[in-house]
């Protein structure tokens, strides 16, 4: 029996779980590997933050979608490969040889530049562990007059960030303050003028004090590059992705940032029998963006491109739109919208994500 090995239950593999249980192609064991059997869908954790959405409401359940695909479920996370020997290895020390991978597990915060803040540093990735700690910040800001709460990251998850925590301390009546560091290459790199504007009118108005230099984190807080203190309690890291560090060594083809080098079919360019998609990856035929946007768009073709490989057949591509279209909530139920040259703001833009959010997340919700 093929075994195909699939690390990870991000974005496009869902899509990968829903042709597979539609599907079930005949001699083929498949197994999932992800360290929960939740998957926590990231678009609507600013929204949870904020106290829009409970926990639950966040989560799809992949054991039932497991089962319906007759796949079996490793409650485990990878930390190492050897695309040579066909296996993974697992963090409780077992391996687990494939015929066939896909990997979809996303990549880890950059914290390099603020790892001297020690244990005030919360890193957005992983996801669960922010779940976990963001309660305990909320409580901590509660406790203690003149809390000082610093975001680092000037892009669409660091503003979200910085709007969503104002947003609940204030609701929770917390007497604290909010900075986010966004840099000298400024706000939303890559969105319209017009978003930044928007984006930057918003922080202000939320009375979250807007940073425009480098930070390096401080047993303190963060230390800017004019040499001005932010004193900080917390230090939430938004500041950009990095590859898993243990990719280096599992024998695949890397781009120069560490990712996974594939082919329009979303295949290893020096191993046919694996695949990646999602943040893990990196195109070498065109630039894709690293966003959850460009992950659902690309789990369908992923999943026709496995079961071509089981099967035989054409593979698919992926040809990513010119633009793509980016909501940006904003703390209370109110957002940005972000396409080409075009944006938008109000409270409709955020019903829109919200419709949008919660019709993924019911998607892929299936009953036990």
């Amino acid at each position: 029996m093929n075994r195909l090995v699939l690390v990870g239950g991000g974005h496009a593999h869902l899509s990968v779980l829903e042709a597979l249980a539609r599907e079930r192609p005949a001699g083929v064991e498949t197994v999932l590997v992800t360290p929960s059997r939740y998957q926590i869908y990231s678009g609507m954790l600013p929204g949870w933050m904020a106290g829009h959405y409970v926990r639950t409401q966040c989560l799809i359940d992949l054991h039932p979608l497991a089962h319906a695909a007759r796949i079996r479920l490793v409650t485990d996370r990878i930390v190492d490969m050897d695309a040579e020997r066909r296996c993974v290895r697992l963090a409780d020390g077992r391996q687990i040889e494939y015929d066939l991978l896909s990997m979809d597990i996303g990549s880890e915060t950059d914290v390099s530049s603020l790892e001297m803040a020690g244990e005030k540093l919360l890193p957005v990735k992983p996801l669960d562990n922010f779940f976990e700690a963001w309660p305990r910040i909320l409580s901590a800001a509660r406790g203690k007059p003149g809390y000082r709460l610093v975001v680092a990251g000037g892009g669409a998850a660091g503003v979200e960030l910085a709007l969503a925590a104002r947003f609940a301390l204030d609701q929770s009546g917390a007497d604290c303050r909010v900075d986010i560091v966004v840099s000298e290459s400024g706000l939303l790199v890559g969105h319209a003028a017009s978003v930044k504007r928007r984006a930057a009118r918003f922080l202000a108005r939320a009375n979250v004090g807007a940073h425009y230099l480098q930070g390096t984190g401080t047993q303190a807080g963060v230390l800017l590059s004019n040499g001005t203190l932010l004193p900080a309690d917390s230090v939430i890291a938004a500041t950009g992705a990095r590859a898993p560090r243990w990719l280096s060594l599992s024998g695949l083809k890397l781009d120069a940032q560490g990712y996974i080098a594939v082919d329009e079919y979303y295949r290893s360019e020096s191993h046919g029998n694996v695949f990646a998609a999602g943040d893990v990856s990196a195109r070498q035929d065109i630039a894709v963006a690293r966003s959850g946007v460009h992950a659902v768009h690309a789990g369908p073709v992923l999943a026709a491109n496995l079961l071509a490989a089981i099967k035989g057949g054409p593979m698919r591509t992926y040809l990513p739109r010119r633009h793509s279209l980016y909501l940006l909530a904003c703390g209370s139920r109110y957002a940005i919208a972000s396409w080409g040259r075009w944006s938008a703001e109000g409270a409709w833009v955020w019903h829109w994500k919200d419709r949008i959010d919660r019709g993924f997340v019911r998607r892929f919700q299936m009953p036990e």
